[in-house]
């Protein structure tokens, strides 16, 4: 891991920064001492030709960019449309578009977003079709391991859309890229203390995964993410710096090999 590329593309749709704003992802504006050491740059992970050069001689990529619910970004930000909105839309039953590789988008292309949803954030660009487009021009550049953060499943208020489109990602990435390493870690709901939302949420899904427990996991399939016991992001992160750095790991990660890893990594420091 010491010899990898050291850079961290700072996708945005709205914001065009490299480095993040660190009282917004830490508990304090100062940037972390190790931040120091990373090359930050900035890229649209929706317009391909934003970020393809940043890759050439990258050992690893790693795709962390995913939605919750649907929205149009843009009347959220304005105030015109209401989350109550994004998530009828959501459940939508209308036809969705194929992935880019299906639809022949390149490179060259603006926006990798059907003119349909130009302005719409959707499961479909974000959780697929984002991931797909980055694992392409990846391989293109022959990186080693591509990093996939999918999902452990989906949960009852969400729709079924949600992890259909990241399995949809994996299917077609291992697929069509079987040239790289992929890894697709499937971690549960995901917290930290610097989003203070996540808490709460997280505080829920932790009864939930002991419900399920408690029930022997008869409704594992009914609760999906939302019966298995939340991580800390840092956990996560540490998983996936020790995944890269070991060559048989590949494919799906479920939550006991993410934490069994993060337990690798921790490991490796006290020695």
């Amino acid at each position: 891991m010491s010899a990898a590329k050291r850079l961290v593309v700072q996708f945005s749709l709205r914001r065009r920064s490299g480095a993040p704003r660190w009282d917004a992802v830490t508990s304090s504006s100062t940037p972390p001492s190790w931040s120091h050491k990373v090359t930050w740059e900035r890229g649209d992970i929706l317009r391909p030709a934003t970020y393809a050069p940043l890759l050439k001689g990258a050992d690893f990529v790693v795709h962390t960019m995913g939605i919750l619910l649907e929205a149009d970004y843009k009347k959220v930000v304005r105030g015109q449309e209401s989350p109550i909105s994004g998530l009828r839309k959501a459940f939508t039953t209308a036809p969705q578009p194929g992935n880019p590789l299906e639809r022949r988008v390149s490179e060259s292309d603006a926006d990798i977003r059907p003119p349909e949803t130009r302005e719409q954030l959707t499961y479909e660009n974000m959780n697929r079709d984002s991931a797909i487009m980055l694992a392409k021009e990846a391989a293109q550049e022959n990186t080693s391991a591509f990093v996939y953060i999918s999902a452990a499943g989906g949960a009852p208020v969400l729709p079924a859309r949600y992890i259909s489109t990241k399995r949809e990602a994996e299917s077609t990435i291992a697929s069509e890229f079987p040239g790289m390493r992929n890894i697709f870690f499937r971690p549960p709901f995901l917290y930290d203390s610097s989003r203070p939302i996540t808490m709460p949420m997280a505080a829920m899904t932790g009864i939930g995964a002991v419900f399920n427990g408690v029930t022997g996991g008869i409704f594992g399939n009914l609760m999906g993410a939302a019966g298995v016991k939340p991580l800390k992001v840092d956990i996560v992160a540490e998983a996936v710096v020790q995944a890269l750095s070991d060559e048989t790991v590949k494919g799906p990660v479920e939550v006991p090999d993410i934490e069994e890893l993060a337990n690798k990594a921790w490991r490796s420091t006290m020695l």
